[in-house]
C-alpha cells in the first residue's frame, strides 16, 4: 500500500454524482489501465487510471467498474470485476485484493472475478440503451499506443454494434473539478507532506552535494 486507506465514502459519493450525468438506460464501463512492458518478462510500475481510482478507488491492474443505475437485479447497479488471487499468484505477482477487501476498500457491494465480465455484461447491455466508455480525452493527450479502454470501444463495437456510445470523459471533466470535503482533506494532507520534504531537503542542500544525494 502506498497511501493510508481512503474513506471508501469519497468513492461511494464520487459514484453517486457520476450517475446523475447519465443518460436513461445506459451503463458504463471503466477499465483499469494496462501494465506496460519494458524487455523480455520485465514490466514497468503500474500505474492506474485516474478515473477508475476516482470512483472505486481501486488501485489494481485489470480490474473493470460497471455502473449500470437501472438494472434490473439492484445488486447489478455497481459491480467491480478483479483479477482472481491465489496463493501462487500473491508469491509471483505481489498480493491482490479478495473481494472482501475490494469491497471494503470501494463500498461497492457487488464483486466478481474478470472471468464473469461477458456474461454479466451481457446481461446489463440488453437492459441498456446506451454504453458509456471513458477515453483519455485532454487537449495535450499523444497516445500512441492502443489503450485497454480502445480496446474495449473495439470489443463493443463488434458485439453491441446496435447499441449507442456515450463518452464518460465530459462527466469525469466536469465532476473531477468539484472537489468534495473528504478530497480537500486528502489535498491538503499532501501538500503539507510536500512542504515537510522539501523543508528537511534544504537542510541538506549547500555547494558541491549533488542531485543523486539529495534523492537518496
Amino acid at each position: 500500500m502506498k497511501y493510508h486507506r481512503i474513506d471508501n465514502l469519497l468513492f461511494t459519493g464520487n459514484r453517486a454524482e457520476f450517475v446523475k450525468h447519465l443518460k436513461p438506460s445506459s451503463v458504463a464501463v471503466f477499465n483499469s489501465n494496462d501494465i506496460m512492458p519494458t524487455n523480455a518478462d520485465g514490466v514497468m510500475p503500474f500505474r492506474q487510471n485516474n478515473d477508475i481510482f476516482y470512483l472505486s478507488g481501486i488501485d489494481q491492474e485489470e480490474s473493470i467498474l460497471v455502473i449500470c443505475p437501472e438494472a434490473s437485479n439492484p445488486k447489478h447497479r455497481e459491480i467491480l470485476f478483479l483479477k482472481e488471487t491465489s496463493e501462487k499468484i500473491a508469491i509471483w505477482e505481489g498480493a491482490k485484493l479478495t473481494k472482501e477487501q475490494a469491497i471494503e476498500v470501494s463500498g461497492v457491494e457487488t464483486v466478481y472475478w474478470l472471468d464473469q465480465f461477458e456474461t454479466v455484461f451481457r446481461q446489463l447491455a440488453s437492459e441498456s440503451e446506451n454504453i458509456y466508455i471513458n477515453l483519455n480525452e485532454h487537449l495535450r493527450a499523444n497516445v500512441v499506443v492502443e489503450t485497454r479502454d480502445a480496446r474495449f470501444v473495439t470489443w463493443i463495437k463488434s458485439n453491441y454494434p446496435l447499441h449507442i456510445i456515450q463518452r464518460s470523459a465530459p462527466i469525469m471533466h466536469r465532476i473531477r473539478s468539484i472537489k468534495s470535503p473528504i478530497e480537500k482533506e486528502l489535498i491538503q494532507r499532501a501538500c503539507d507532506i510536500t512542504e515537510s520534504g522539501l523543508r528537511r531537503l534544504l537542510k541538506f542542500i549547500k555547494p558541491g552535494v549533488m542531485e543523486f544525494e539529495i534523492q537518496a
